[in-house]
């Protein structure tokens, strides 16, 4: 493309930033839709967030990603909060709005659209989330938003596992969600389940663990995601398969996460073939060498 005073900048915020697969989506994206668009990533330092929200709206910037370790920390920074990323209480994506940015929450319907591009539904769903942090409890709401039958959060920890739950059946306005510990796997009730990995348990380079290894585990569940994207298949879903369920990663995620944040800034729609091309250029820079 080429770079001129026209140019709309986008990109990522977070510490650290250096291995994201962001621009990969969004620049090919922007080729792809001809639109005169660039997206980088921004390594801020702790305690700085504000001033980079600061910064990216002074600099003209039309939206940012936020990862890791910022997406609470960047909210009281925020002109506006949508809704759902209230409720979740994690920003991913801020939109140049007047006097600053509104902030999204587009990890969790950019996960529903990964799983209805896979097949899978949450509606009327046995749903078993391991982890009881930011992400698993994202989930949890995510579930209830999308109907599902039941909710069992499970986690080393049980009051945290706990303290959701019962926001979740809050919301709820009901006993939808329950909390077990991660050693009570045993005695789950029936099988079935749609499991959710929502911890970095088996994230890259530790490719060789996961939460739970007794088989028996793996045989009540008929179809595992792990939101994880590096490795592209983990320990979690080598398991799931191997007891003869369903398996998927968090690149789809990650994929469709990016695709609702480009829509919100530029107004295009991003339909199935170009997702396709984005997606294919996201496993390239995978796997490409880093410097």
């Amino acid at each position: 493309m080429i770079i001129n005073g026209y140019t709309r900048t986008c990109g990522v915020m977070g510490n650290p930033v250096e291995h994201t697969m962001s621009p990969a989506i969004h620049n090919t994206l922007a080729e792809e839709l001809g639109e005169n668009l660039t997206y980088v990533p921004f390594r801020v330092p702790e305690g700085h967030v504000g001033e980079a929200v600061k910064g990216a709206f002074a600099l003209n910037l039309l939206g940012v990603n936020v990862t890791v370790p910022y997406k609470s920390e960047v909210i009281p920074f925020l002109k506006e909060i949508d809704p759902l990323a209230e409720t979740i209480g994690a920003v991913n994506t801020l939109v140049r709005v007047e006097e600053g940015f509104m902030g999204y929450n587009t990890d969790m319907p950019g996960l529903y659209r990964a799983m209805c591009d896979d097949g899978v539904a949450m509606e009327g769903e046995k749903v078993l989330i391991l982890g009881a942090g930011g992400v698993a409890r994202a989930v949890a709401i995510l579930a209830v938003q999308k109907g599902a039958d039941r909710i069992i959060i499970m986690n080393r920890t049980l009051e945290k596992a706990q303290k959701i739950a019962e926001e979740v059946n809050g919301l709820a306005k009901g006993q939808l969600a329950s909390a077990r510990e991660l050693g009570e796997y045993a005695s789950l009730p029936g099988e079935g389940y749609l499991a959710i990995q929502a911890t970095n348990v088996g994230m890259f380079p530790k490719t060789e663990e996961a939460l739970i290894e007794d088989a028996a585990f793996y045989e009540k569940i008929r179809t595992g995601y792990d939101l994880i994207f590096n490795p592209a298949e983990t320990r979690f879903m080598s398991l799931v398969k191997r007891s003869g369920g369903r398996a998927f990663s968090g690149l789809k995620m990650l994929l469709y996460q990016g695709i609702i944040a480009y829509e919100l800034w530029t107004g295009a729609e991003v339909d199935a073939v170009l997702a396709e091309k984005a997606y294919a250029a996201m496993r390239k820079a995978m796997n490409q060498p880093k410097c």
